[in-house]
């Protein structure tokens, strides 16, 4: 998976593990994770005191570039997505099939991008409502996968999550 390029978006009020566990498990496996925030080369800190460095600004990158996207959970996608540049982001990434993954509170990106009419997913039972009034069909499980998104509740389910988002990565083209 040396070839995969993986884009981790990022704001403050992340939380801790949602953030780093992925981009750590990708990067064990050889995967490039970019992580992407308002401003490059910005120290962002996380719900329990996490800092973490922007690689580049949200404006610096081209989603074509790139194989997949993570959004983390926290408190941090109630600011992501009010970006237009992210919500293009995640529809440039959902038309082409590439993996999209969310975990927590992440939904409310993909229920901004307008993505999830009709899909499969879970995510903290606090934002269920929201997911099923844009059109998904919550589940209450670990992690699920409908086609190219991967969803998830929460920290504990962390492993459940990576292993069916690596699964997905992996039978990317």
């Amino acid at each position: 998976m040396k070839n995969k390029k993986i884009i981790a978006l990022i704001s403050n009020d992340f939380e801790d593990l949602e953030l780093w566990y992925p981009v750590l498990r990708l990067r064990e496996e050889g995967v490039t994770v970019h992580v992407v925030g308002e401003d490059a080369g910005k120290k962002y800190i996380g719900k329990y005191g996490v800092p973490c460095v922007s690689d580049l600004a949200y404006t610096d990158i081209n989603p074509d570039d790139y194989d997949g996207i993570l959004v983390p959970g926290g408190w941090a996608p109630d600011a992501i997505r009010r970006f237009p540049v992210v919500l293009d982001m995640i529809r440039n990434l959902d038309g082409r099939k590439r993996v999209i993954g969310q975990i927590c509170h992440a939904g409310w990106v993909l229920i901004s991008a307008g993505i999830l009419k009709g899909k499969n997913v879970t995510s903290t039972p606090g934002i269920k409502d929201d997911m099923t009034n844009a059109g998904a069909i919550w589940h209450d499980t670990p992690s699920i996968i409908d086609g190219h998104i991967v969803s998830s509740r929460r920290p504990p389910d962390l492993p459940e999550y990576m292993i069916d988002y690596i699964k997905v990565l992996k039978t990317q083209d």
